[in-house]
């Protein structure tokens, strides 16, 4: 019995113990809360910039479009980012009218391994479909470098296009969008 008590004792004596502990060290922090950093960006057109701030686009006018890579990395604290989802967008957009293009049905093969093609069908279901010159979203990697393609069209030689990107910081609960502008030459 009389050990039962003294375990009973001891077990007491600690929960006392324990608690003032957790009310000391509970009450206060030595450490105050930090603010947290903004998200860097670093765009990277791969164009040639004039003095009034336009990026310059040579158009290949041989072909429908001219496809051009954009790229940029992002940073918190100087450590990249990986996995944050960017919008892009544009004010310039094409409509695909009817000689979009076209499918050669190859209905089989030559004793030489040649295909033979009897039918050809004209692409026309997306008559009418607005087409933007930049894509959508894209995602940064795990060195912090984003991507997107822009493919403008060559009857928007001349044009200046104003280009837009953006992305969420959940951490700030903070929308951020920016814009450049570029000149079609």
């Amino acid at each position: 019995m009389k050990s039962i008590l003294k375990g009973i004792k001891r077990l007491a004596n600690y929960g006392i113990i324990l608690i003032g502990f957790n009310l000391f060290v509970g009450c206060s922090s030595p450490y105050e809360p930090t603010e947290l950093s903004t998200i860097e960006f670093e765009l990277d057109t791969r164009m040639s910039m004039d003095g009034n701030g336009y990026y310059h686009l040579t158009l290949d006018t041989t072909k429908w479009q001219t496809p051009h890579r954009l790229s940029g990395h992002v940073y918190r604290d100087g450590k990249p980012m990986n996995i944050l989802k960017f919008g892009w967008g544009s004010n310039h957009y094409w409509i695909i009218g009817d000689d979009f293009g076209y499918f050669v049905a190859n209905t089989g093969l030559t004793d030489n391994g040649t295909y033979i093609g009897y039918d050809t069908t004209y692409v026309d279901w997306f008559e009418g479909y607005t087409v933007p010159i930049v894509n959508g979203s894209s995602y940064s990697n795990e060195s912090g470098e984003v991507n997107t393609m822009m493919a403008p069209t060559r009857n928007m030689k001349g044009d200046t296009a104003t280009i837009f990107y953006g992305w969420y910081d959940d951490w700030k609960d903070e929308e951020i969008i920016g814009e450049f502008y570029v000149i079609f030459d």
